[in-house]
């Protein structure tokens, strides 16, 4: 697929590089985020919908040596939307990060105008 035909990454919070992500966990994160600009869409284990979060926000599990990350991201028509990402140490997300994704894509939103 031409590269003219991949949705861009927009990131409004958080980067994956190493440290604190391992290189293997890095190039795993940056592997599955191009298969989703390129279209893909995935479930378990790769990714899970986040309905507490909003309509088509999902979060990527990347399991690391001393970590489980987590990059929580929306697909919109024109690009996958990165609102956090996170060392998940509980089984449930925390609301705090819940709570900081909503209102960034809520502002990404008023800024773009709103895409579905």
């Amino acid at each position: 697929m031409s590269s003219s035909l991949n949705k861009p990454l927009v990131w409004l919070h958080g980067e994956v590089k190493t440290p604190p992500l391992s290189a293997a966990a890095r190039l795993e994160a940056g592997v599955l985020l191009r298969r989703l600009q390129r279209g893909e869409s995935f479930g378990l284990p790769h990714s899970r919908p986040m309905p507490a979060i909003g309509s088509r926000c999902h979060e990527l599990r990347i399991v690391d040596e001393s970590a489980t990350w987590r990059i929580v991201y929306r697909t919109d028509t024109d690009a996958i939307v990165i609102g956090d990402v996170f060392s998940k140490k509980t089984q449930a997300t925390p609301k705090s990060v819940i709570d900081c994704c909503k209102r960034r894509f809520r502002e990404y939103d008023a800024i773009v105008g709103g895409k579905e």
